[in-house]
């Protein structure tokens, strides 16, 4: 399946010679586990994982950079460009269990502007690879700053990860917060706290 939107695509398209690896890696990971892969439930179930974590890591196949500059336009505007509330669902890489939850992303344009939807698809196109929160923050941070070379970039991402949730210290309703910023966010002390007032805000 793909799908086109703005000029990007979403390909539910799979690897044979991958998906068969994989497939097998995992039907020995159930049999490790002490699973009887022989029963029903069970039967496809290499296969579905397989599939799944190469949609969970396309992000690996994407070029972050590359979808800001399909959409890049001129443009005189000197004003906080702000997109809040992006889900966010990756895998962290020590544990390979999910963490999920929302990014908050804005620029200050400088000479340039991106079409908005591209804003989520970077974000998504890092997320979607094996990740720690951290990383991601900067990932995001850099791309969109090296590519339209703004004023500045200011990059907040609150999640919940279920490796301190379903295991670990088992702590529920933590939330983790981290932040990363650029130029103006980064020297500019009330452009910073503008930004933050205005995704701590119920705008809808």
């Amino acid at each position: 399946m793909c799908e086109i939107e703005d000029g990007y695509h979403r390909e539910d398209i799979y690897n044979q010679a991958k998906t068969r690896a994989l497939q097998q890696h995992y039907l020995e990971i159930l049999k490790l586990l002490g699973e009887d892969v022989n029963r029903e439930g069970l039967l496809k179930t290499p296969e579905r994982v397989a599939k799944a974590m190469q949609f969970f890591t396309q992000g690996y196949n994407q070029d972050p950079a590359e979808i800001l500059r399909s959409a890049m336009f001129k443009q005189d505007y000197k004003e906080m460009v702000i997109v809040k509330d992006i889900e966010i669902y990756s895998l962290c890489e020590h544990h390979l269990v999910p963490f999920f939850g929302k990014a908050h992303v804005g620029y200050i344009p400088n000479g340039y502007i991106v079409g908005l939807s591209k804003i989520p698809r970077v974000v998504d196109a890092f997320a979607r690879r094996l990740q720690v929160q951290e990383q991601l923050t900067t990932q995001i941070k850099t791309c969109i700053q090296e590519t339209l070379n703004p004023i500045g970039v200011a990059v907040v991402i609150e999640t919940q990860h279920l490796c301190m949730s379903m295991r670990g210290v088992q702590k529920q309703n933590s939330v983790t917060t981290t932040s990363d910023f650029t130029g103006a966010f980064l020297k500019q002390n009330n452009t910073r706290q503008e930004f933050l007032r205005i995704i701590g805000a119920d705008l809808h």
